[in-house]
């Protein structure tokens, strides 16, 4: 049983960013990759600021610190976008784990649910998806229902499918969608009925959006293809009828519907989808299919002379399609496939896998679409894709080395001549620095001493140290003198008291100013220390631009060449089983031809037969009527005689 999958777009940050006035640019700048597609470019540069993040000693300072939880759930996000599953399991893991709000945690259960899902592990999807409880953003609230539904059909509880998804059904954001799937369900929980009723009800469901239109035209294919099974083909016409004639599934609709009308013996009805069919491309197989069909149902109508003129054209495409399988096989083993589908024009837009579908007709890229209409084929293809763009990022990064060589060699050219008088200022600096810093210590010390033991003398002013020095040197010359002046002796005793109590009495005073103007020197220091240690931060900022890259660029270089042998290692070996995958595909379709080339050759040869009958009967006949006509009038003749 095979179970459609939601395409849903890309949420990408979904969490809120909190609002703040710092904004880290090198989150914008993962976010502005991401938006454009380019998931590999977000992840290197996310990555990067989130290990520099961690490695701080104050992270808190960072300006990422008010984004942290939204740019740890982002970097899953986008690994989850580019298919490293395993990164993304552990990234999301962390955010569950982590301290952060039910809604950012929620989300994330829903990413790693929706992983497990899609790497089939049913199990752990339902233990993930089990975990959700509390507020989920209004961003994922039906896709996780829708999710939780699919998750429960996996694990084969079919009746708690049912439950969720009957409540869901006919929300518009999940429209078609959810009543697929609980068609699917019910069909899973053995209530055939309900579920081919439910594939009816999918398959009327009214919608210009061209995804909802799609699972609206596969639910009329599998009703219409089932009811083929039961052998109730008129009823099945109705479904194929239905189904879009430039929709994904018109070839297969048109090919149901011709069979229905077979199966119902209505021979002409089955012309006119098969004609309609047989006038496609002849590469898909409900063409090729239809290419023998159709004189098949001419056959039917005993039109043996055109079913053998179509035999015989179906012959000859068959055999142009095989010769053109043949080349398209040769040009794979030969490389050119990948040549051709990995282009740099297609790198410069996001929907590059579409844009394939317009490569010039050659023989690696005749059968390209009918490849890539399986999604193995496809995901292998989109990873080496991806490989390739790697390898060219890898080169890009190897030239970006060499620039960095030439910018540190400028630097080193530019600052190196500078160096020395900037040397002889900073020595001048620090010796100033040193001497002043030892004074205002000394003052400090001295100040704080005098709040045990007061010293007065210490506090003198300048004019009134010199005015003592004066009054001691008077003091001795009189000293000297062998008859002193007395009253001389007493004026500068009375100029020293002055002086002393001028001191002693304005102590207090003077020792509140010496502590005040310490203080005031003490914030001077401050910011001229400030500045010594911007000075020493900036001299060491200039060298360290240009001096000790060597050996990380060394490293860097290393690392690269090794990712590079790697990516090549990788490459061919993914290439070699694209091309591998590519070859097996080709040979089933040319099995598929030549089984239909080998009926086509009976059925051919059985309507050359039948025509021949027929001719030879015709002639026969004719030949009979006129025998008759002629033998007529020679009885009338003998009659009369």
């Amino acid at each position: 049983m095979m179970m459609l999958a939601m395409v849903t777009a890309p949420v990408i940050g979904a969490a809120q960013v909190p609002a703040a006035e710092k904004t880290d640019l090198y989150f914008s700048e993962g976010l502005y990759y991401a938006y454009q597609g380019n998931y590999f470019d977000a992840i290197s540069r996310l990555d990067a600021e989130l290990g520099q993040y961690h490695g701080l000693d104050e992270p808190e300072l960072n300006s990422l610190h008010y984004y942290i939880n939204n740019a740890e759930f982002s970097i899953g996000d986008f690994e989850l976008y580019y298919r490293m599953h395993k990164r993304a399991g552990r990234a999301i893991k962390s955010v569950i784990e982590g301290d952060v709000e039910d809604s950012i945690k929620n989300e994330a259960a829903y990413r790693l649910a929706k992983i497990f899902h899609e790497k089939q592990q049913a199990k752990e999807a339902l233990d993930t998806v089990q975990r959700i409880t509390g507020a989920v953003p209004d961003t994922i609230k039906y896709d996780l229902a829708l999710l939780k539904a699919q998750i429960y059909i996996s694990n084969k509880l079919f009746k708690e499918a049912i439950s969720l998804l009957a409540g869901i059904q006919h929300d518009t954001e999940v429209a078609g969608f959810a009543a697929y799937n609980l068609a699917l369900a019910f069909i899973g929980n053995n209530e055939i009925d309900k579920g081919l009723s439910q594939l009816d009800t999918v398959g009327q469901i009214s919608s210009n959006d061209l995804a909802v239109l799609g699972i609206k035209d596969k639910a009329n294919l599998v009703l219409g293809y089932k009811l083929m099974e039961n052998d109730k083909p008129e009823q099945a016409k109705k479904y194929f009828q239905r189904i879009r004639l430039n929709g994904p599934f018109s070839n297969r609709a048109l090919l149901g519907l011709g069979w229905a009308d077979i199966a119902a013996q209505n021979y002409k009805r089955a012309l006119v989808p098969w004609t309609m069919l047989s006038k496609r491309a002849p590469t898909e197989s409900s063409v090729q299919e239809a290419l023998s069909g159709l004189p098949f149902a001419y056959g039917k109508l005993e039109a043996h002379g055109r079913a053998a003129i179509l035999y015989g054209n179906a012959l000859e495409t068959y055999s142009q399609e095989l010769v053109k399988l043949d080349a398209s096989i040769k040009s794979i083993r030969e490389g050119k496939f990948l040549e051709a589908v990995v282009r740099e024009e297609f790198n410069k837009d996001k929907n590059w896998l579409i844009n394939l579908r317009d490569l010039p007709d050659s023989p690696e890229t005749h059968y390209l679409m009918q490849l890539l209409a399986s999604n193995d084929f496809q995901a292998s293809l989109k990873n080496y894709f991806d490989l390739v763009q790697l390898g060219k990022k890898i080169l890009s990064w190897d030239g970006y080395l060499d620039s960095y060589d030439e910018i540190i060699a400028k630097r080193k050219n530019y600052l190196t001549p500078l160096f020395p008088s900037v040397q002889d200022q900073f020595r001048a600096l620090d010796s100033r620095m040193k001497l002043r810093l030892t004074q205002q210590e000394k003052i400090t010390s001295r100040l704080n001493n005098m709040l045990i033991a007061p010293r007065p003398d210490f506090l003198a002013t300048a004019d009134e140290r010199i005015a003592m020095n004066k009054i001691y040197a008077l003091e001795k010359q009189l000293a000297k003198t062998k008859s002193p002046d007395k009253q001389a002796s007493e004026r500068l005793q009375r100029l020293k008291g002055v002086i002393n109590w001028n001191i002693e009495t304005q102590y207090q005073a003077r020792f509140t100013e010496a502590y005040n103007s310490s203080r005031s020197l003490d914030e001077g220091f401050v910011k001229l220390n400030g500045i010594y240690r911007s000075f020493v931060r900036t001299r060491q900022a200039a060298t360290q631009s240009y001096i000790g890259y060597d050996a990380s660029i060394r490293q860097l270089r290393v690392r690269i060449k090794a990712a590079d042998e790697r990516i090549k290692l990788l490459l061919s070996r993914q290439g070699y089983m694209l091309e591998k995958m590519a070859i097996q595909e080709l040979q089933v379709s040319r099995k598929r031809i030549e089984e239909l080339q080998i009926k086509a050759r009976f059925a051919l040869a059985e309507s050359y037969d039948r025509a021949l009958k027929a001719k030879q009967k015709a002639e026969l006949e004719k030949a009979l009527k006129e025998n008759e006509a002629q033998s007529a009038p020679v009885i009338d003749k003998g009659e009369k005689k």
